[in-house]
């Protein structure tokens, strides 16, 4: 990346608690994770690489950011990347059960996307949610709560890892059915255009989903009515424990939309997913559907039972992140514009890390569902199991 101008901004939302009181451990935990900026200086950055179209002509790779913005991506892809290894640490001491499907590698996606729309705008995604849910405005306490089945969790503990929910702001989940939310984010592109709200919705998923017949079938409803909708292929070149090239004659996945524009994108770039992601929200207003494919890397395997050593080598994990690491990418951007020191970077880091091991600690202290919650929010209220006697654990049924 070659930056033009360069000036320095301190960045620290993300680190500064909501309350007025700066020793405010409790409300750290409860804070939005958000990164919006108000610096004036403007930077232009060149992409790592071009975007490369199909039925399209892609946007400049020159993006116009702030050393502020700058700041807050690098802080904002630091505690993504240290709530993925504490979760990484949890599953492992069985204090996270069932599937645990991690992010780290890819927080360049999450992150840039952000920068580029607002919360009415929608995104729903797979299972591989976390990070996602983070940058929609959830907080560590959500999440690891979530994580261990307690209470304060965004979906009251029942959903887990796969199903990370925020409504208010445009999070229709995390999904356990591959490829399934993406007929669904086309519903809720088709609402958007239906009531002239003026927003999009972002579908995601991953490339190992690329396939999936119903992917085709929305899409393809999308195109004829012209809906907002932009599907993001985040492409992780493995599927489980497939590769790519094993699992699809045409891995191009940003071309099998045929009729239907895409773009190919650096997704390891915050910046090139940024500029991407602009461009897409302008596109889709007007025209309807575009595919967007994010070349990026997991470094985990596929979920937590899945070592991610036996099907490619140590050697490409570790030259991915010597080579394409999106939180390194940024460090070296600001550092070589001085926009902060190394310091400065490191007192994030561990101010990240005591973040989410205070989040987890309190987390660990909260409780698990009451026995009633099992049968809440399954049927239309009014219907379904209510708890009943002295100490709310006798259960009938109550049946249309």
């Amino acid at each position: 990346m070659a930056l033009s101008r360069a000036a320095y901004a301190s960045r620290s939302k993300l680190l500064r608690p909501l309350t007025t009181s700066p020793s405010s451990t409790s409300s750290s935990l409860c804070r939005s994770f958000s990164s919006a900026t108000d610096d004036q200086t403007v930077l232009s950055i060149e992409t790592s690489v071009p975007f490369t179209g199909h039925k399209i002509d892609p946007p400049s790779r020159t993006v116009e950011t702030t050393p502020k913005e700058l700041m807050g991506f690098f802080t904002d892809m630091v505690l993504m990347r240290r709530m993925e290894i504490s979760a990484d640490s949890l599953y492992k001491a069985k204090l996270i059960r069932g599937f645990c499907h991690l992010y780290d590698g890819q927080e360049a996606v999450a992150v840039g996307m952000e920068a580029a729309i607002t919360k009415k705008d929608a995104i729903i995604t797979a299972y591989r949610d976390h990070c996602t849910f983070l940058g929609r405005g959830g907080t560590l306490l959500e999440t690891f709560s979530e994580l261990m089945g307690r209470t304060p969790g965004c979906s009251k503990g029942k959903g887990g890892s796969m199903h990370f929910y925020k409504k208010e702001n445009g999070f229709y989940g995390g999904h356990g059915i591959v490829g399934a939310q993406v007929p669904l984010g086309i519903g809720i592109s088709f609402a958007q255009k239906y009531n002239k709200e003026g927003t999009v919705t972002f579908a995601s998923y991953g490339d190992g989903a690329a396939n999936q017949g119903q992917l085709f079938e929305a899409l393809n409803i999308a195109a004829l009515w012209d809906l907002p909708a932009i599907l993001v292929c985040e492409n992780n070149h493995y599927g489980m424990g497939t590769a790519e090239w094993r699992a699809a004659k045409s891995p191009a996945y940003y071309k099998r939309g045929d009729y239907v524009p895409g773009l190919k994108v650096d997704g390891m770039d915050v910046l090139a997913v940024k500029q991407a992601c602009k461009f897409a929200k302008e596109y889709v207003l007007q025209n309807g559907p575009i595919i967007l494919e994010m070349d990026t890397y997991r470094y985990h395997g596929h979920s937590m039972s899945d070592p991610g050593s036996t099907y490619r080598t140590r050697d490409e994990i570790s030259g991915v992140r010597q080579e394409r690491d999106p939180i390194e990418r940024v460090r070296k951007l600001i550092l070589s514009h001085e926009l902060a020191s190394e310091k400065d970077l490191k007192d994030i880091e561990k101010n990240a890390r005591k973040e989410v091991d205070e989040a987890v600690a309190q987390a660990k202290e909260s409780p698990m569902p009451d026995p009633s919650e099992m049968f809440t929010n399954v049927y239309v209220k009014g219907y379904g199991v209510e708890a009943f006697g002295p100490d709310k654990k006798e259960m009938r049924a109550v049946l249309p």
